[in-house]
């Protein structure tokens, strides 16, 4: 099934990566889902961990990575949407690597070090002021964007204190709804 992700969903969707392809290849998704839905651990859509908590789609997470495109020397903060993939399939890969809980970045808590790298398993409608003062000058994120109700894949990097994101590509990736901009009522 991993082999049949690679060939029909990733390749055919321009993940082309060796590192990428290498990683997915060997990472078996059934491990981060509950055991009725190890079955279906493969498709092409997100899967439901419960307690409104999901594993994207598996081109999601390929996107993900190639457009970070991790280095031995990076040291990687990975905001964990739930199942601890993303950590997984990025960990053999870079110097030094920190997954945490989604919960515990929204509720500021807990001190991190400076990271060249951050990864955001899920799509926010706001960056936390926190994610950006982890990441160090020059330092890259990618992570999924919610703009006006679409989910897209952005990058961007921190210059001078401020962290800029430009969206790549619509893309279903899961919200995490932590990072929900405070709803507003204006004319």
């Amino acid at each position: 099934m991993r082999k049949a992700m690679i060939d029909s969903q990733l390749r055919t969707s321009g993940v082309h990566e060796d590192f990428v392809l290498a990683r997915m290849g060997s990472v078996p998704r059934e491990e981060f889902v509950p055991e009725a839905a190890r079955s279906i651990a493969y498709m092409d859509r997100a899967i439901p961990l419960g307690e409104g908590r999901f594993l994207p789609a598996p081109l999601v997470h390929g996107k993900m990575l190639g457009e970070a495109a991790p280095t031995s020397a990076d040291r990687v903060l990975v905001v964990d949407g739930g199942s601890g993939y993303l950590a997984e399939l990025i960990r053999p890969l870079v110097a030094k690597l920190d997954n945490v809980d989604a919960d515990e970045i929204a509720a500021k808590a807990g001190k991190r070090g400076s990271y060249s790298l951050i990864l955001v398993d899920g799509a926010v409608e706001q960056l936390p002021d926190a994610l950006g003062k982890y990441l160090e000058e020059d330092g890259r994120i990618v992570t999924g964007l919610v703009v006006r109700g679409v989910t897209r894949l952005a990058s961007g990097r921190k210059i001078a204190g401020t962290v800029s994101l430009q969206p790549l590509a619509d893309i279903g990736i899961p919200v995490l709804h932590q990072f929900d901009k405070p709803k507003e009522w204006s004319f």
